[in-house]
């Protein structure tokens, strides 16, 4: 890493504050689509605001998993090949401190968004099915 290590710590914080923003919101966003779709009686309640919070809420939950490295659990570094820095997953070798964040990270910053994307959109399918039997009885 040519910059330094304050630059690397700042690139790394980006990379994971952003990543998770992303994730969280297309999570977010999903539940959303399957309240409006699935359960119309409260996806019809959904207004602007309800979308103000949210958003928030997606970059607090990614500010937390990005900020917990820089108050020591789990580390920020240079990737093995010293090109761009990241999470330093060679630190989960040495210190179980830095494995509980790799662990905490994996589950509720990518299986359990993933999980509830995959329920939320199979919630929406089923009940397209159901309503395209519906229209064709008719």
């Amino acid at each position: 890493w040519l910059y330094g290590k304050q630059i690397c710590l700042f690139y790394a914080f980006c990379g994971v504050l952003f990543g998770i923003c992303s994730l969280s919101t297309l999570t977010l966003l999903s539940i959303v689509c399957c309240l409006k779709i699935c359960f119309p009686v409260y996806g019809n309640r959904f207004r602007r605001e309800h979308g103000q919070i949210l958003i928030a809420c997606a970059w607090t939950y990614a500010g937390l998993f990005a900020c917990s490295p820089l108050a020591h659990w789990g580390e920020y570094g240079a990737e093995p090949y010293g090109t761009a820095c990241c999470i330093d997953w060679r630190s989960t070798n040495e210190n179980a401190v830095a494995t509980s964040y790799m662990v905490v990270l994996f589950v509720f910053c990518f299986i359990l968004p993933c999980g509830v994307i995959v329920t939320s959109y199979s919630l929406i399918l089923v009940t397209v099915r159901e309503s395209r039997k519906a229209v064709e009885q008719h």
